[in-house]
């Protein structure tokens, strides 16, 4: 019983399909229709030229949109370099990548200080770039031959640092001292993120600066030599002499 039902639905959602799919024949001829007398009036009154013309303005139309697509986005922002966070040289070389045939202008604190054009390779640099004592911002922005910015590249700031390293020496205080004891603390405190050798041994540095290492003392006289050097490349060194005697 079912089935005769379901098989009757068919039958009957089939016409109404069908006379769906006439209307939409018709509708769409309908349309063809009146688009091809419309040209055809077109040609009658406004002539072939007419099309000609408005066939080129149409082109000339979608050039100069393509045209204006093209050159409304600015470049992307130059990608520079630097090697390190501080130094204690006076003149350092910064190195970029860009699009290629476009002009990088840098700026250091805020101030335009030189410019360049970027190479076919995408790569770039600029020699010879002054430091002043202390922090130097470093910033560039990409400019197109339409005259288009990009936006600022991210900021470098990097340290000039002539100053050699201060260190304070906890353990021991003397520069010369008799101990019984094989091993031995060297303990002292430095500036922050200065690294510290101890008889060219690296030596355990915490977030303040304070360094601690262990040795083991041989009989007799033992020289030290405690080298501080800062991120800057900047040295200070002391010699201390221990002697064991048990």
């Amino acid at each position: 019983m079912c089935r005769v039902i379901i098989e009757q639905m068919k039958q009957f959602r089939r016409p109404r399909l069908e006379k769906k799919e006439e209307r939409d024949v018709r509708k769409s001829t309908v349309l063809v229709g009146l688009f091809t007398l419309f040209l055809f009036l077109v040609v009658v009154f406004l002539g072939v030229p007419f099309l000609v013309r408005f066939s080129i303005f149409l082109g000339e139309t979608k050039k100069n949109v393509e045209v204006q697509e093209k050159d409304v986005l600015p470049p992307l922002a130059p990608r520079i370099f630097l090697p390190f966070e501080a130094t204690n040289s006076a003149e350092i070389r910064l190195s970029g990548v860009a699009e290629a045939g476009i002009k990088i202008d840098l700026f250091k604190d805020g101030v335009k200080i030189d410019s360049l054009e970027v190479e076919d390779s995408g790569e770039f640099g600029f020699d010879k770039l002054e430091l002043d004592e202390g922090e130097n911002v470093f910033s560039a922005v990409a400019i197109s031959k339409e005259d288009k910015k990009s936006p600022l590249s991210r900021e470098l700031v990097v340290v000039y640092d002539k100053e050699a390293p201060e260190f304070e020496m906890t353990n021991p205080r003397e520069e010369s001292l008799t101990v019984d004891n094989a091993e031995f603390d060297i303990i002292g405190k430095t500036e922050k993120d200065a690294s510290v050798l101890v008889n060219g041994r690296v030596a355990m540095v915490d977030n303040e600066g304070n360094f601690k290492f262990r040795m083991q003392l041989d009989i007799g006289e033992n020289k030290i030599e405690i080298k501080v050097r800062d991120l800057a490349g900047n040295e200070s060194k002391k010699e201390i002499k221990i002697k064991y005697d048990f």
